[in-house]
């Protein structure tokens, strides 16, 4: 042999043993089970270890990346991942930005086509299975060894999948760690054990109770809004909410039930009977029960699947039967079902999933480029432009701004006046309306043309009313602004500039007083942080004219008379400017009209120390809400007291105590009924809320009467009962307008009418004698959704707000939720006015 032909065969040796950079990576990847431990579905994985492995894939295989997008309210991040060949990575920012094009968000002509997937699992934390089956899709997907199956490896040539291991990891870590506190050596399958029947907190909500799952509409949530900012920056084409349901349940995937929404497209709808046909060969071919089209309808637009739908995407629920009370083994049917055979099922309609996207790849970008094209071009519905007047409603138009920035959804600000022929929200009829400088404009043609249809159109659309969630959610109503839906498109003169709302440079360096307006929750946060600074107020109860400038009812007002302290004006103003909130300097207290500023009648707002009673029997999301609402949207301190350990010594320190939605019955009886009372009558002041306010009806010094019989029924709108099939009820969820008395303190800043979301048939009367009514339902007709004949007669001309004098206290009764998912903005007025006005 010559030198040469040996130095040739000694270099294809040596090229022959050297792996490439991708196979080094990939032999350092390990499987989940070697990673952690254990065989995956043997133990509950913490987040912290889940963390842990998705960045230890991300770190040894070219076909992972990953970014994280958010925090949680308890510091975990939240991750997601993105999965695609080595090839496509090295475009993956020309992937993203063609799928962008192509959704309307980013001009010009898309560059790449590749379909974008995204799956996302563990929105509810009590329903541990669909991160467990993350893992196991991630590593699938991730190993790009020749032990990967060439399907997957065909399918990511494709696609690129995103994949969000934990969308709730608080909910998730809240009932994990409890299990294995709760567990012995061995699960027990036996459904009476103890780690079947979860805590009242068990997990399925974040750490401030919310549903996440009920939230993609709203972006209440921490949560939700860094998942929003991380969808819009890839709009997906298909997405998938991973879940779990009651035990007795086999596996659910698309297409879902009736009723749909009407402006979902035809080709949404048979893509996803596609996805399922295939999903149901996986499952024939293993022997796996499985159902579609029962349950789960897309109707209400705040779902993990009805919101991607309503964005262009082919959104999609899986559900496995298990969830909180199957633990890792629990018998059900005669047989007992594990906690590997739940992340299984998951893991093979993943894969199932990818590989229909990646097989219809130019149908499934086509069908999205489409969807969004169509919106600009024919937008659907009725109506072309909306309205929203901007006239002494800056701060709802303001943070209805911000929801809108939030979905993407464009909008403008008018610099001309012009008139229009609209349909009037707060009349109910068409009517000629002028249009002035700073209101704001959302035109139906535009890439989110569907989504603003959805969620400005005055009447909802049902077809079916088999719906498991709310009918009605329209964001006038919701906001409760003045606004218009145009038949025409209104082409006048906009600016993306929103106005100027004031400013707190003041003429006078030391005024007579301060006043501070009180029509939104930007206003009750500003009032909270005056208060906790220790600066005194009053609120005017009548309107009044000073310097020929007219001031509300229920205005506030910041007298030099009642704060000495020097700091006063820099408090005063210094607040202002952090909370860009405009002040009115009034130099005198003499009126022009209405009672002079020193007159009875403009009585002291104090600073209210407030508790919440938080645990069972309440509704665990009702606690959210109220939480939520003081510690995040006002920033007002509130003290959660514990139902089971109550103490009438709790009250010693408290002004006001709020009592939630929930199942009252043995709870507010005997020591704990004559404690609170006693309170009540000794100043205290009492905020019943739902299902509170029928455990005070009838109840000796209680002046609500239940108008009630033993049929009336309540729209379970937030519990797992809500999209698995229960009995619908005749008050699903439906918008009414309320008659307001507006001299009473509960309606200062509600511009009436008032439009309340009504979830029930509850039905009250409020007593003449030391009883105040602020708000009923003359007319019972929804104004939007749904609502049962029967059950329309059973609500008419009912109290839905009131007071109640009680000794030298107050008891205020609020029957329908003001602060229902947070979103629901005028209803955060109403009870900002309970907290701080109180019905005095």
């Amino acid at each position: 042999m010559s030198v040469r032909h040996c130095w040739v065969v000694c270099c294809v040796l040596l090229v022959a043993g050297v792996p490439t950079a991708e196979a080094q990576e990939d032999a350092q990847l390990q499987s989940p089970s070697a990673f952690l431990g254990y065989e995956l579905g043997e133990q509950f994985t913490p987040h912290h270890r889940v963390v842990d492995y998705v960045r230890h894939v991300t770190a040894h295989s070219p076909a992972a990346t990953v970014r994280q997008h958010g925090t949680t309210p308890e510091g975990r991040p939240l991750l997601l991942t993105t999965l695609t060949t080595p090839r496509n990575h090295e475009r993956i920012d020309t992937i993203r930005r063609s799928n962008l094009k192509r959704a309307g968000q980013v001009d010009g002509t898309p560059q790449a086509d590749v379909a974008v997937a995204w799956l996302s699992y563990n929105v509810h934390g009590d329903e541990p299975a669909p991160t467990e089956a993350a893992l196991k899709t991630l590593h699938a997907l991730a190993d790009t060894s020749t032990a990967r199956p060439d399907g997957v490896r065909a399918s990511l040539e494709n696609t690129v999948v995103l994949l969000d291991p934990c969308l709730n990891p608080d909910g998730r870590a809240r009932y994990t760690q409890w299990f294995r506190e709760t567990v012995g050596t061995a699960a027990n399958p036996d459904p009476p054990a103890r780690e079947h029947h979860p805590p009242w907190a068990s997990g399925r909500t974040n750490h401030y109770y919310f549903d996440l799952n009920r939230d993609w509409a709203w972006g209440v949530q921490p949560e939700t809004r860094a998942r929003l900012n991380a969808y819009h920056r890839w709009m997906p084409n298909v997405h998938v909410d991973y879940h779990e349901m009651g035990v007795e349940n086999p596996y659910y995937f698309a297409p879902g039930a009736e009723p749909y929404h009407e402006n979902l497209t035809d080709w949404q709808r048979t893509f996803q009977e596609t996805v399922g046909r295939h999903n149901a060969r996986i499952f024939d071919r293993n022997g796996w029960l499985y159902f579609t089209k029962e349950v789960y309808d897309l109707l209400y637009p705040g779902y993990g699947d009805t919101w991607p739908l309503f964005n262009g995407a082919v959104g999609m629920t899986y559900e496995q039967g298990g969830g909180a009370r199957a633990g890792r083994a629990v018998t059900t049917n005669g047989d007992t079902l594990t906690l590997a055979e739940r992340l299984s099922h998951h893991h093979a309609t993943a894969l199932s999933t990818v590989e229909v996207v990646a097989a219809h790849r130019a149908e499934v970008l086509r069908a999205f480029a489409t969807y969004h094209e169509s919106a600009q071009e024919d937008p659907p519905g009725r109506y072309r432009t909306y309205v929203v007047h901007r006239q002494g409603e800056g701060g709802r138009v303001a943070a209805l701004a911000q929801l809108l920035d939030r979905q993407h959804i464009q909008y403008e600000y008018v610099r001309e006046t012009a008139r229009v022929r609209g349909y009037s929200y707060r009349e109910g009829t068409m009517e000629r309306t002028r249009i002035q400088r700073g209101d704001l404009l959302v035109h139906a043609a535009q890439p989110k043309g569907r989504l603003v249809k959805v969620l400005f159109e005055p009447k909802t659309t049902v077809v079916d009313s088999a719906a498991y969630d709310i009918t009605a959610w329209g964001l006038p109503y919701a906001y409760g602004v003045n606004a218009h839906a145009v038949p025409e498109r209104v082409d006048v003169t906009t600016t993306t500039t929103p106005p100027i709302s004031g400013s707190t440079a003041l003429s006078a360096d030391r005024p007579y007083a301060y006043a501070i307006t009180w029509r939104s929750r930007a206003d009750a946060r500003f009032v909270g942080a005056l208060l906790q600074a220790g600066v005194r107020l009053r609120v005017a109860t009548k309107g009044f004219t000073v310097d020929d400038q007219s001031y509300e009812t229920g205005t506030l007002l910041a007298l030099r008379a009642d704060n000495e302290s020097p700091a006063f004006d820099d408090t005063v103003r210094g607040l202002a400017r952090r909370h860009e909130q405009r002040l009115h300097a009034l130099e005198t207290g003499l009126t022009e009209q209405g009672p002079d500023l020193g007159a009875s009648s403009v009585r002291t707002v104090d600073r209210p120390r407030v508790a919440l009673l938080a645990g069972a029997p309440m509704r665990l999301e009702r606690v959210g809400e109220v939480w939520h609402f003081f510690e995040q949207t006002i920033e007002y301190p509130v003290t959660l007291l514990p139902p089971d350990d109550f103490d009438a010594s709790m009250l010693d320190n408290v002004d006001v105590l709020v009592l939630p939605d929930g199942d009252y019955d043995d709870w507010l009886a005997g020591a704990r009924a004559s404690a609170i009372t006693r309170w009540v009558r000794n100043g205290g002041r009492l905020i019943a809320l739902g299902d509170a306010n029928a455990a005070l009806a009838e109840r000796p010094s209680y002046h609500l009467s239940s108008r009630t019989s033993s049929g009336a029924v309540r729209g379970d709108t937030t519990g797992t009962g809500a999209r698995s099939g229960d009995e619908t009820p005749s008050a699903p969820g439906s918008i009414h307008r309320v008659e307001l008395d507006s001299s009473h303190p509960l309606t200062f800043g509600l511009d009436g009418p008032y439009f309340t979301l009504k979830r029930d048939t509850e039905a009250y009367t409020l007593s003449k004698a030391d009883g105040w009514a602020a708000g009923a339902l003359m007319t019972a007709a929804p104004v939007s959704g749904v609502m049962g004949t029967e059950a329309q007669q059973a609500v008419e001309g009912s109290v839905l707000f009131g007071t109640q004098k009680l000794g030298d206290g107050r008891v205020v009764y609020l029957v329908d939720n003001p602060l229902f998912r947070g979103f629901w903005y005028s209803g955060h007025v109403l009870f900002s006015n309970a907290v701080f006005m109180g019905g005095r």
